[in-house]
């Protein structure tokens, strides 16, 4: 099974994914973390996101780039939290792959798809405020955009959530 979770910021789409993964029974659960602990506040997401998860049995795997890499047990349950800061590691990261950051992506999702028994990616909506940007910003949102309707088109489910609750998206 693979579910694609999406939201706004502070929606509860975390919390919501890690549920999902806790449903699929007590495999190896695999957390890949894309955050890095840059500045003050991504040190307290990270903190929050380390104490929501702690009693559920999850082994957490830092990787900021090249998810396309990353070696897992065969069948395992993975999260991948989160898209949004995996494209923008890719776009900017001197390791990162720059203008081919789509493609990289995923050929990764692909490759862990491939290899686990469920997965879960949390991605966030940040398409709505009906703002126009900077150039880059703007190919910021044009990549996870593309990416987000590809991992759409590849999920068993799609759902959006919307204070809390789950929002079922057809996606086919």
């Amino acid at each position: 099974m693979f579910i694609l979770v999406t939201g706004g910021s502070g929606s509860g789409k975390s919390a919501f994914a890690e549920d999902q993964i806790l449903q699929f029974g007590d495999r190896v659960r695999i957390y890949i973390a894309t955050m890095k602990n840059a500045d003050v506040e991504s040190k307290r997401r990270i903190e929050r996101h380390r104490r929501m998860r702690q009693d559920k049995c999850f082994e957490t795997v830092e990787q900021y780039v090249s998810i396309k890499d990353l070696e897992i047990p065969e069948g395992s349950i993975l999260l991948l939290e989160c898209m949004s800061n995996l494209v923008a590691n890719e776009m900017y990261d001197e390791n990162g792959a720059g203008r081919n950051t789509i493609k990289e992506i995923l050929e990764g999702i692909l490759h862990l798809k491939k290899k686990s028994a469920h997965f879960v990616v949390v991605t966030n909506e940040i398409f709505s405020d009906g703002r126009e940007y900077d150039k880059e910003t703007m190919r910021y949102q044009k990549y996870l955009g593309s990416i987000n309707q590809e991992l759409a088109l590849m999920a068993d489910r799609v759902v959006e959530v919307v204070y809390g609750i789950p929002v079922y998206l057809e996606n086919r």
